[in-house]
């Protein structure tokens, strides 16, 4: 990658582990942030500059912008479109414009409708972390994860190639999508699953009694596939007033669903609901898990261990010891959806697959999910 000087507008755990991995890549480069209250500048931003991921803060975007030769937009999605209009008559010709929001319709409505089609491609990371903020960010987010690009249709295929080189040089996997075929995909993927767990969550909580025997048994197998529930509200009400169409119509087909699946119930339909399990096994059993998807991937691993003090200790001990980093750790009461009493979840695959090897070697029976 050539020097390039490159500017954030936004710069929590996206536009952060973005920044760590150009100046990885080309610590030449010259890297900007802008923030829009000189006297409340965040500690992020003062932290990337004292490690100088960060070249320099500024305040007004007259000032070091107009030499970008990227700008990364990592705002939130309707703040990131308010910047667009700021920014159309301070940037050089031949500047990529790029966002990297999970919603692409209103971004490319907005750039079109002040032409500035020629310099815009929408990006989205399929890469995150339960944890926010720039002192979350690392240069390997990325890595292995999915990068949609969204050029519009008059995107200069130099400018596209750029972007596309600079995506691959972070060791994501750049894929090109139309702004129609990202919206719909992540709202089956992605957003509609979000509105279910959360759905799931607020269902079980306002059906538990006073006792709160759901939520004391909940433990397991439902918090594990309502774990992407714990969500940011902000976030995922933008997203929702943003992606409205595409929410709507996946929303429709899976009340469709619910509504099938009643009715099977309803008529004892024994073959129906065999084949809705069968053939719902069968799809996932083929979905890809080496590459990162838009979800964060869960390292974690189950080990069966006798349920008396010392025994978790024990295993942390020896995880310890041979420096593999434990992300959570716990005995699981309600097993219904895995086996082992001890779960144990890890930051990267790397060192769930080391524990599983010395925890095998210690003759501890591990189950891998």
């Amino acid at each position: 990658m050539n020097d390039i000087t490159a500017g954030f507008i936004g710069f929590g755990l996206i536009g952060g582990s973005i920044a760590r991995a150009l100046k990885e890549i080309n610590p030449k480069s010259t890297l900007i942030a802008f923030h829009y209250n000189k006297n409340k500048t965040g500690n992020g931003l003062m932290d990337a500059v004292s490690a100088r991921v960060l070249d320099h803060i500024y305040y007004d975007l007259e000032e070091g912008f107009p030499s970008c030769d990227i700008i990364f937009l990592c705002a939130p999605v309707l703040s990131n479109i308010s910047y667009l209009s700021r920014l159309k008559n301070i940037i050089k010709p031949d500047c990529i414009l790029t966002d990297v929001g999970s919603v692409k319709k209103n971004i490319h409505t907005a750039v079109e409708e002040l032409s500035l089609n020629h310099q815009f491609i929408g990006g989205h990371p399929m890469a995150g972390s339960e944890k926010t903020g720039y002192q979350n960010s690392h240069s390997k987010l990325f890595k292995n994860a999915y990068y949609i690009l969204t050029p519009t249709e008059e995107t200069p295929p130099e400018m596209l190639n750029k972007l596309y080189e600079i995506v691959q040089s972070m060791g994501a996997i750049p894929l090109i999508l139309s702004p129609k075929e990202h919206d719909d995909i992540t709202a089956a993927i992605s957003h509609v699953p979000h509105i279910i767990a959360a759905g799931l969550v607020n269902l079980v909580k306002d059906s538990d009694d006073a006792s709160e025997k759901m939520r004391t048994l909940a433990a397991g197998g439902f918090k594990d596939i309502t774990r992407i529930a714990s969500s940011s509200p902000v976030m995922w009400q933008n997203i929702c007033l943003t992606n409205t169409e595409s929410i709507k119509h996946f929303l429709n087909q899976y009340i469709l669903y619910l509504k099938a699946f009643s009715n099977a119930l309803e008529r004892m339909d024994e073959n129906y609901l065999y084949q809705f399990f069968h053939t719902a096994g069968e799809y996932r059993d083929l979905i890809p898990g080496k590459a990162a998807g838009m979800m964060k991937k869960v390292f974690e691993i189950y080990l069966d261990i006798v349920d008396e003090a010392g025994a978790i200790a024990t295993v942390a001990t020896l995880l310890a010891t041979n420096r593999i980093n434990i992300k959570n750790i716990g005995i699981i009461h309600n097993r219904e959806f895995q086996q082992g009493v001890l779960r144990i979840e890890f930051y990267e695959e790397e060192s769930s697959l080391l524990a599983v090897e010395l925890l095998k070697k210690y003759r501890y029976t591990v189950y891998e999910r």
